[in-house]
């Protein structure tokens, strides 16, 4: 199972959870992410340190001024101020412009690297992680998620290494000037500690629901634009505004306490600044008339202390940013983390491992598999989603090189599981399914997914052109192989017909083509990835008639020396099949030749004749029509 339960992190914040407060391990990991660029991270705490101990210089001028025009009047060495102030200003200016750039960079660089490690996992991921998670839930982690959380990692990073060493150096610039008039100045440090402490808590708790109710809205977008035309149809738009303005209500209320809080901190944080100034005029002014420090000392401690919460008030907005982040950060992280319900076992690994080591064995394929696939066996097969609700049961099945097997019932009996299960993209909750009489659990999962093409009955045609859509069958295919294979599903003449040819651009979703267009060339596709078992789901649903008949032309040919399995609900093209199955109910009720069942005159034969008669009604008045 996936090593994060994602339904805790959308739904179901706890209050154990949500006391933890700020995660010291989840933030060391995240560091890991910037902390692999050492040249940029020395610069950048380099700018940061040099900054840091530049800025406490301009009270302590200030200080050096008063007193000397105090001292010396009109005679005060003002040129020697003038050109200290412009060095100190120069300093900073090359300092903060540097520290800006390379912690602009760092950003940049983490959140390429964050999003590359998430979609490569996404990439690893079973079926089963995407059957209840939808694409906005998705694209909120990989978007709006990672943007806050390398932002934090980048400038928190600098503000923390600013900060803390602006922090040290007046307060060391305070002590070494007058003990008594430092222990003022800080005496309020304690509080603040306090008060960060008593807010930490609650924002982290508002936070997260920010973060959560963020990806159910992004979800609701994705699922309003790609059903707008089911939406209109059913005049949904109403209902789909009700649901979407409740999502928006939560989210608009949980950002709203969350920025209230946000807000009550960061005046807080000034208040006790404020008291430091005063106890420090206080002090310092009642020193200053009995003579035991001068008017200097007095205005240069007033702006240390009023400088030394500089820091604090930005360290208490990242801070409240870092509670944001961290819910972001436990999104990103479950992403990142999650193991998929189906991988090669380590025995699986080692073997690979070893093969690839070894003298090459033309009966071997790289990844530890047979080159040859003879046979698939289905023993006593059985599958579930969930336990209450069994999906398929006792499935027994012996598909053979060359064979054709058709796969027929009623929608929802189980057809597209058996496949899937098959294809190993779920396994089997009991029985075997065996390849040449090893159980595939003991194959490499790349080796067997590999070997399979796929036509869907709603056919996924990437933006791009069309020969890289047939090309994405096997890449290193030539131009002269793109085009055959184009030939054989039948595609070659749509294709010809555009301006562009096969450099003609899809668009977004393939926008550009018809549902039949797409439909060849996802079967043109597959047809030129050669595999050795075939699947195919109701994969000439999309095309007419006249297109069909090319189609089955060429598969004739294709399903030569392969294992196939065909979903079909058009009866009329599997009559050839090697074999055709009936599943109803998660069984195999029926299984004979095209011959064998209308001869049992059973559940097949029944569907035959009414999808026939059907077929030659539709013909009839056709024709009349046409006359």
């Amino acid at each position: 199972m996936d090593s994060y339960d994602d339904e805790t992190f959308e739904d179901g914040f706890d209050e154990d959870r949500s006391a933890q407060g700020v995660n010291l391990d989840l933030w060391r990991r995240l560091f890991s992410y910037i902390s692999t660029y050492r040249k940029e991270l020395y610069i950048l705490a380099g700018c940061a340190f040099t900054t840091a101990l530049l800025e406490p210089v301009y009270p302590i001028l200030t200080k050096w001024i008063v007193d000397d025009v105090q001292a010396n009047g009109m005679e005060a060495n003002f040129w020697l101020w003038a050109t200290l102030g412009i060095l100190c200003n120069v300093g900073l200016a090359l300092s903060v412009g540097t520290f800006v750039w390379v912690a602009g960079k760092l950003r940049v660089y983490a959140s390429h690297d964050l999003r590359r490690e998430a979609f490569a996992n996404l990439q690893r991921l079973s079926f089963s992680y995407y059957d209840y998670r939808p694409v906005g839930w998705l694209m909120a982690r990989m978007t709006a998620d990672c943007d806050r959380l390398t932002n934090i990692l980048a400038w928190a990073f600098l503000d923390l290494i600013w900060g803390s060493t602006m922090m040290v150096a007046i307060a060391a610039a305070m002590f070494i000037m007058h003990w008594k008039l430092a222990l003022c100045a800080l005496t309020i440090v304690p509080f603040v500690g306090w008060v960060s402490a008593k807010f930490r808590r609650r924002i982290l708790v508002s936070a997260r629901l920010v973060r959560a109710t963020n990806s159910r809205i992004t979800g609701s977008f994705n699922e309003g634009i790609m059903g707008v035309l089911t939406s209109k149809a059913f005049v949904r738009e109403g209902a789909n505004l009700d649901e979407f303005s409740a999502t928006t209500t939560t989210m608009r209320d949980a950002s709203v306490k969350n920025l209230k809080l946000a807000a009550i901190y960061l005046p807080v944080i000034l208040v006790f600044a404020s008291v430091s100034i005063n106890l420090t005029l206080l002090v310092g002014g009642s020193e200053m008339i009995t003579g035991l420090i001068t008017a200097g000392t007095v205005i240069a401690f007033m702006m240390l202390a009023r400088h030394f919460f500089d820091p604090v008030e930005i360290m208490g907005h990242w801070f409240a940013e870092m509670q944001m982040a961290q819910a972001s950060a436990e999104r990103v992280l479950s992403l990142i983390d999650a193991r998929p319900d189906i991988a090669d076992s380590a025995s699986v690994r080692e073997a690979i491992a070893a093969q690839r080591g070894a003298p090459p064995r033309p009966s071997i394929a790289e990844d530890g598999g047979p080159a040859e696939i003879n046979e698939i066996t289905l023993r006593d097969v059985s599958f579930h989603y969930t336990p209450e609700k069994p999906v398929l049961q006792g499935v027994n099945l012996t598909a053979r090189k060359g064979d054709t097997i058709a796969i027929v019932g009623p929608t929802g009996g189980g057809k597209s599981t058996l496949v899937n299960v098959i294809c190993r993209f779920y396994q089997p909750t009991h029985g075997e399914v065996l390849i040449d009489g090893v159980d595939y659990r003991s194959r490499s999962l790349h080796w067997l997914q590999s070997n399979l093409g796929m036509v869907l009955q709603n056919a996924h045609v990437f933006s791009g052109s069309i020969r890289e859509n047939i090309r994405y069958g096997r890449l290193d295919a030539s131009d002269d192989e793109v085009v055959e294979a184009a030939r054989l599903a039948g595609a070659l003449g749509f294709i010809e017909e555009l301006e562009k040819g096969f450099d003609t651009e899809v668009g977004e979703g393939a926008g550009r083509l018809s549902a039949g267009q797409k439909q060849l060339v996802s079967f043109a596709r597959a047809i030129l990835a050669d595999p050795q078992i075939l699947v195919m789901d109701e994969a000439t649903s999309s095309v007419d008639t006249e297109t069909e008949l090319r189609i089955q032309e060429g598969l004739v040919k294709l399903l030569e020396g392969r294992i196939s399995f065909v979903i079909a609900h058009r009866l009329s093209t599997i009559r050839n099949a090697t074999k055709i199955l009936v599943v109803e109910d998660g069984t195999i009720t029926e299984s004979g030749t095209h011959e064998d069942l209308m001869a049992k005159r059973g559940h097949y034969a029944e569907l035959y004749r009414q999808q026939s008669l059907n077929e030659t009604t539709r013909d009839s008045r056709f024709a009349r029509d046409s006359a």
